[in-house]
């Protein structure tokens, strides 16, 4: 007898259950992905931080310059926008890969697929950790100091990372039948980091240009919510219910895809 649709989801319910429930596979794989990637090396992934930290110091100069914004308000926002930015957009890169680069594993051990999305997302999360280090030195730098409006920065952590999990898991189960959305995916991620305000302000749109240019943007809500309070500023309510709405609607379009295919990436890998 065949599975019906509801049997389906229900298997993909359990499979991302299982996953979370056995959270420690995918932290150790991440841990053992950062320190293989840096082994022998005396800095390890704090090259990472070296280079993302001569990059803030290099655009911080260049593009303060060119729009004109004063060092002590600039430099600290795009330290924040290039650490989120790196954050997203990797995690994205990456999960186009997460089964692909897990074949090994997949076609040999019995886990659940979920577990290779996790554990994606948990190696980001360390170079994030690390990277994040910067965001300290930048405001002392500057002579600024954080505002209580800091402690949002969790709640929309939590909330970006939600999206970027239905995000990995749908281009996960896509680029593993067709290979070549992983370059459509880069493709479209480098453009869209010139639609939003990673490198610009959003104060500095012309006159005229319509607000929708960013309303419209989901990844302006995403790394608005993590950028905004560690900058003092408090997300606007348009920020909230946009990656609210974008996480249900997300969530349950990968959902459905995930229970309808979950069984065939084993035959695609």
């Amino acid at each position: 007898m065949l599975p019906t649709r509801t049997g389906f989801v229900a298997d993909a319910f359990a499979d991302i259950g299982a996953a979370l429930l056995k959270h420690h596979l995918a932290t150790t794989f991440s841990w053992q992905d950062v320190a293989q990637r840096y082994r022998r090396s005396r800095v390890g992934a704090f090259w990472l931080t070296i280079n993302m930290g001569v990059l803030i110091g290099a655009l911080g100069f260049v593009f303060g310059t060119l729009f004109r914004t004063p060092m002590h308000e600039y430099l600290p926002y795009i330290c924040v926008s290039l650490i989120f930015w790196g954050f997203i957009s990797t995690s994205i890169n990456e999960g186009c890969t997460a089964f692909i680069g897990a074949e090994g594993i997949i076609l040999q051990v019995r886990m659940p697929l979920f577990t290779h999305v996790l554990r994606t997302l948990y190696r980001n999360a360390i170079i994030l950790g690390h990277n994040i280090l910067i965001y300290p030195l930048v405001l002392l730098s500057v002579g600024r100091m954080p505002t209580w409006d800091i402690f949002l920065a969790l709640p929309g952590f939590v909330i970006l990372t939600l999206n970027l999990l239905w995000i990995m898991l749908t281009l996960a189960v896509l680029c593993a039948r067709y290979r070549d959305m992983t370059q459509v995916v880069q493709n479209m991620l480098q453009v869209i980091l010139y639609l939003t305000p990673v490198m610009w302000m959003p104060k500095t749109l012309p006159e005229g240009i319509s607000r929708l240019l960013l309303d419209l943007n989901p990844f302006y809500h995403l790394i608005s919510v993590v950028r905004d309070p560690l900058l003092g500023d408090v997300p606007s309510a348009t920020n909230w219910m946009a990656c609210v709405g974008f996480a249900v609607v997300g969530w349950t379009a990968a959902l459905l895809l995930f229970s309808r295919y979950r069984h065939r990436v084993p035959y695609w890998l």
